[in-house]
């Protein structure tokens, strides 16, 4: 007998998403098994669902209580520490994110085509919020502040403390109890003043005009002590080094410069906590002022003196209109723009009485 060729049967093959959705069904049904009614799909997706986020909340928690430590004595910065751990709590939730991508049958393949569609739409949205990413990694490596650190910025004079930086914005607590949220990639182009990025303490000057009569010596002695009573004001003790440079760390009155109303004096100390300037420069000035006000010692104020001597010379000026002819009056005037003089009579004898 013979037979015929034999052709094998061939099942079709089952995209991804009928995979998935058979999945699920069995699923279901096993579900439903255990309960005396049935279970839709769609229930048990979101069940599921609920069971990954669940998992990711606990494992982010955990995966930072357990690295913190690590992480910041790897780093020792906080703004560093702060981004990496957050980083590690984004990574766990995007693959939380992709397995319950991957249980309502979306594959790896899709999701990425779709990111790069969606990407590619709104890429222009999306550039301004990159570029500020961008320049919080910037940030983050030239390290122009800390997170605590005490700045200012130039063009608006604002001050206060950095609260935060991330990768988007930079926190900044204010000194008049608000909050100011600034854009990465906007603070980059900004100048900004850190008092507190080597050393919090900050030196001021004042500058004092005062007459060419006080005693010089005096002055400074007097200036120099009045500093020194201020509160938060460095007495005294070993020199302050700024880069190569040291500077006096008591109070110290340089001569200036000779003015034209009087001898400028510069008094220059130094203030231990940056966010009180305002109230130490204004204390030191009250002092100043009532310590000068009791010496020989007078604060300069612009002011001229006239001196006339034998030299000086009489002018008889005199003003006319030229409106003579019209209505017959001699407009003429004195030096000093008194009334007009009459006719025929002498402007000496009206000078004699």
């Amino acid at each position: 007998m013979r037979f015929g060729p034999v052709w094998p049967l061939q099942t079709p093959t089952p995209t991804p998403t009928e995979a998935a959705t058979e999945v699920a069904t069995e699923v279901a049904t096993d579900i439903g098994g255990l309960l005396p009614f049935s279970i839709p799909v769609w229930v048990a997706n979101i069940g599921r669902s609920l069971i990954v986020i669940g998992l990711a909340i606990v494992v982010s928690r955990l995966l930072v209580r357990l690295l913190g430590r690590r992480v910041a004595r790897q780093f020792r910065r906080p703004s560093l520490t702060r981004t990496v751990l957050r980083g590690i709590r984004v990574s766990v939730y995007v693959f939380a994110l992709l397995t319950i991508l991957n249980i309502y049958g979306l594959q790896l393949g899709d999701i990425a085509l779709s990111v790069t569609v969606f990407t590619a739409v709104v890429g222009v949205v999306l550039a301004p919020i990159l570029g500020s990413y961008i320049s919080g990694v910037f940030l983050l490596a030239d390290q122009p502040y800390e997170i605590g650190d005490m700045i200012e910025l130039a063009d608006t004079g604002q001050q206060g403390f950095v609260e935060d930086i991330t990768l988007r914005h930079t926190k900044v607590f204010t000194l008049d109890n608000t909050f100011l949220v600034i854009p990465n990639g906007e603070i980059r182009q900004r100048d900004v003043v850190n008092y507190s990025a080597e050393d919090s303490r900050t030196r001021l000057s004042l500058d004092v005009l005062v007459t060419y009569e006080s005693d010089i010596a005096v002055a400074r002695t007097l200036i120099e002590a009045a500093a020194r009573e201020v509160d938060n004001v460095i007495s005294g003790g070993p020199d302050i080094r700024v880069g190569a440079a040291r500077y006096p760390a008591s109070p110290t009155v340089y001569i200036n410069n000779f003015a034209d109303h009087g001898v400028l004096l510069t008094l220059r100390y130094w203030v231990t906590e940056p966010y009180k300037l305002l109230a130490v420069r204004s204390k030191v000035q009250t002092n100043v002022w009532q310590r000068l006000e009791d010496a020989d010692v007078e604060i300069a104020y612009p002011h001229s003196h006239l001196y006339f001597d034998d030299t000086s010379g009489e002018m008889n000026v005199s003003l006319n209109n030229g409106f003579d002819a019209i209505d017959g009056i001699d407009r003429t005037r004195t030096a000093t723009g008194d009334s007009p003089v009459p006719p025929n009579q002498d402007p000496d004898d009206l000078a004699d009485e």
